[in-house]
């Protein structure tokens, strides 16, 4: 059976992502692990009452962050180590590869998915990701 899409009545406002959730177990280790090791930029972090602590960092370059913390009702709900394949879109895979192993990240190989290039690394908690290179011959320009 075929649904039929509805014509397109309104055009919907620009939406921006901007902060993504990592479920994590130690907040401190966590904030150490982005920022010392991965390069991500410490935004804020602050504890708004007892209990409800809000970190903020942000990758190098990036225009969408990530938030761990405490007391953050469905966010601090999530499993930690249950965010699977964030993609961290790079430049040169094998030149951000080799400055996560020389901070102590253990990074998987680099993959050659038909010309796009990934490689895999993971928090202390076990939520994964992943390093992306996509040549310019697969970018779009729109």
């Amino acid at each position: 059976m075929s649904q039929s899409i509805p014509a397109k009545t309104a055009t919907v406002p620009a939406m921006k992502l901007e902060l993504v959730p990592v479920p994590v177990t130690d907040i401190d280790r966590a904030k150490a692990f982005y920022v010392e090791k991965i390069g991500f930029k410490p935004d804020h972090d602050v504890e708004h009452n007892p209990g409800m602590r809000v970190v903020q960092l942000t990758p190098p370059g990036s225009a969408c962050s990530i938030v761990i913390g405490a007391g953050l009702g469905e966010i601090s709900e999530m499993q930690p180590g249950s965010v699977k394949a964030l993609h961290l879109v790079v430049e040169n895979i094998n030149a951000s590869r080799d400055a996560l192993v020389a901070s102590g990240v253990e990074v998987g190989k680099v993959i050659d998915m038909g010309g796009i290039l990934f490689a895999r690394f993971a928090d202390p908690d076990g939520n994964s990701w992943l390093l992306q290179e996509i040549p310019p011959r697969f970018r779009t320009t729109s």
